[in-house]
């Protein structure tokens, strides 16, 4: 099937559903026209023809014609219709993405954009994806409401904290594209933006390959776990006596005062930010920082999951 080509009365369109969503942009502005435009006419013409003055027979008819009365309401709305079931099918394929599509996980904050590409690759502001490959973004916020705009995609989406909230696309045409937040989120929110870059297959994996992005996500969890300072203290052979992390997840950990608990995502995200709460380990001192504030969530994220599959391998004891 031979796609359209995309109208010139918009931003250049790169992808199959924006050039779909300008025809419907496009056809709906058309039938608003047609039900309108005759209306003010008439009005302008009865506002003329019978002013005050002029001579014109005024005399009202009792003559009704139902046939007439349902055809201005169900016509148009049946017109109407249409472009809502139009619309209702771009809004649930919006909603769904393909099974095999590339997640990458992006997160906003004042001022910026944070992406995270499934081989470990960061990048700030800017996004590079492949060219026909469905993508799958997944994105939050970490400090107030955002929205992701990509009018080249006609695609947009709030960014709200502590919510996650999906979109999909699939590009069909090379590019660099503008990329913004359309929901005003503080003093530089105007320079909360950057660059779509949509490039072919080849491209892309060379890209990857030269940006150091062949990192598991392990790995890039373990990088993190090590920028922190956190193997300074919890790793094998730390001076500091800190609890050892091998092994931790899914454990059972024996608090002070002889209360135990699972040690799930849950707790190990509330020992990081908050290591002051109750829930010391038996056996340990409290000398462990807040970082509260200090660790972002998409960093935090990643750490969570890298200490989920950090598994003992020299016999550590669990705290």
């Amino acid at each position: 099937m031979q796609e359209r080509s995309a109208l010139e009365l918009w931003p250049a369109s790169a992808s199959s559903v924006a050039v779909e969503a300008d025809y419907l942009i496009l056809a709906f502005t058309v039938l608003t026209l047609l039900l309108t435009v005759p209306v003010f006419l008439a009005i302008s013409y009865f506002a003329v023809r019978y002013r005050e003055g002029v001579d014109a027979d005024r005399d009202t008819s009792n003559q009704r014609s139902f046939l007439i009365e349902i055809s201005w309401m169900l016509i148009p709305f049946l017109l109407t219709l249409i472009f809502f079931v139009w619309g209702a099918r771009i809004f649930v394929e919006s909603k769904n993405p393909p099974p095999d599509a590339m997640t990458v996980e992006a997160i906003g904050r004042q001022w910026m954009w944070k992406y995270q590409h499934p081989t470990g690759q960061s990048e700030i502001n800017d996004l590079h994806v492949p060219i026909d490959q469905p993508i799958h973004i997944r994105l939050t916020s970490q400090d107030v409401i955002h929205a992701f705009y990509l009018p080249a995609l006609r695609i947009q989406m709030g960014v709200v904290p502590g919510r996650t909230t999906d979109l999909w696309f699939k590009a069909n045409r090379t590019g660099t594209y503008r990329l913004y937040c359309s929901e005003y989120c503080g003093t530089d929110h105007s320079l909360m933006g950057g660059n779509l870059t949509i490039m072919t297959q080849g491209e892309y994996q060379e890209w990857l390959t030269h940006s150091g992005a062949q990192q598991s996500a392990p790995a890039a969890g373990r990088a993190l776990y090590e920028s922190y300072g956190c193997a300074s203290c919890h790793d094998p052979g730390a001076t500091v006596k800190a609890p050892r992390l091998a092994g931790l997840y899914g454990s059972q950990v024996e608090l002070e005062g002889g209360r135990k608990i699972v040690a799930d995502e849950e707790y190990l995200r509330a020992r990081i930010l908050n290591p002051n709460e109750n829930r010391l380990a038996a056996g340990y001192k409290q000398i462990m920082p807040s970082f509260a504030g200090v660790i972002p969530a998409d960093d935090l994220a990643r750490i969570v999951d890298y200490l989920k599959a950090y598994h003992s391998t020299e016999g550590e004891a669990r705290p």
